[in-house]
């Protein structure tokens, strides 16, 4: 059995390869059935949302490192605290970035999924 710390920075790097590749099968078997994404803005996603993204084409992400992760692991949970720098356009609209993400992840039946994605602006928006 992979040590809990591996085993997540592992998901993480697999999540983070299938969202470049718009990978929603890979995605749907990363996170659980009642996973919420928290928006930069404040928006909330939905599982179903979350992946509609990709399967609808709005949302393309070109680029996506997941780096400077604290990984903190309890029982059944853990917490990772990271950056997440993106190349990404929704809808056209380029959605460039560097955000603080923090994902939870509990484990079911031995394996590890992805509860929640929070993510917060790691600079203030620029004027246009």
């Amino acid at each position: 059995m992979i040590p809990t710390i591996d085993a997540v920075r592992q998901l993480g790097e697999q999540w983070a390869q299938a969202e470049v590749a718009g990978d929603t099968v890979a995605l749907a078997a990363m996170v659980t059935d009642d996973f919420r994404l928290v928006g930069p803005f404040g928006f909330i996603l939905d599982r179903r949302q979350w992946l509609d993204r990709y399967d609808s084409g709005r949302f393309v992400t070109t680029e996506l490192n997941w780096h400077d992760v604290e990984i903190r692991a309890y029982d059944n949970a853990a917490v990772a605290v990271g950056t997440q720098t993106q190349r990404a356009a929704y809808e056209g609209t380029p959605n460039d970035g560097s955000y603080r993400a923090t994902h939870v992840l509990v484990r079911r039946d031995g394996e590890w999924a992805i509860a929640g994605i929070h993510l917060s602006l790691t600079d203030p928006p620029q004027p246009r």
